[in-house]
């Protein structure tokens, strides 16, 4: 049975892709500040997929420390971690102009750093065995910044730049790296704006490309996949 590791899991996309995997019979190791969610999303995780197991942990994932603790335990409790989702991610409504005192660190830390202390954690087990799959969940804004969002976007295209460098430093060694890049996505990102779910990508639609993208034959590889609403971007 294979072990997922799953940033930023509890709500939106990170909890779409939990469920999905949990369905195809993956251990889940998921994280979050509030253990009465971890609580409850792991009995939910369980109802659905009774045959797993789920780790849960509470913990800051954009604090290091508590971070890489995640990350131990979560190998310890499940084995050896094959599937990571670099999901979690802020999102800030903001000019750089006009950042707030301490936007910027904060960003780095909680959409870029995680992804690079867990590559480089779970980055070497993955070479010895010989195999794996990195998700990198970016953004369009990483391709067409959004000046309203300057920072945002500078730390979505940092961690596109990370997840290519990964790419190639992982190819000869059989493991698989994947940047997901979706457009608007109803998540809580959106919230108290009123929007259309409809003109929208759902949370589901990112889970399902990357379990299909998971379960592709061992010589294939989605370098990319960017995810747009039909009907243009919001």
């Amino acid at each position: 049975m294979k072990n997922a590791l799953i940033t930023g899991a509890t709500k939106g996309m990170g909890r779409a892709i939990a469920i999905a995997l949990a369905q195809e019979g993956i251990n889940i190791a998921v994280n979050s500040r509030k253990a009465e969610d971890l609580a409850a999303f792991k009995t939910e995780l369980l109802q659905i997929n009774p045959a797993i197991k789920v780790f849960t942990a509470v913990a800051d994932g954009s604090n290091k420390d508590e971070l890489l603790r995640f990350a131990k335990n979560a190998e310890q409790e499940l084995g050896t971690i094959t599937i990571l989702v670099n999901n979690l991610g802020m999102y800030a409504y903001s000019k750089i102009l006009d950042d707030e005192k301490n936007l910027f660190q904060k960003m780095i830390n909680t959409n870029l750093m995680p992804s690079y202390e867990l590559y480089r954690f779970f980055g070497k087990t993955m070479v010895s065995v010989g195999e794996g799959h990195i998700f990198n969940i970016c953004s369009v804004a990483a391709l067409n910044p959004v000046v309203e969002a300057g920072i945002y976007s500078v730390t979505k295209a940092a961690l596109y730049s990370l997840n290519n460098v990964m790419r190639l430093e992982m190819q000869q060694h059989g493991v698989k790296v994947t940047a997901v890049i979706p457009g608007s996505t109803l998540t809580d990102s959106w919230k108290g704006q009123a929007v259309d779910k409809d003109t929208m990508v759902m949370p589901e639609d990112i889970a399902s490309a990357i379990v299909n993208i998971y379960k592709m034959s061992k010589g294939a590889n989605v370098d990319e996949l960017i995810i747009k609403p039909a009907g243009g971007q919001l």
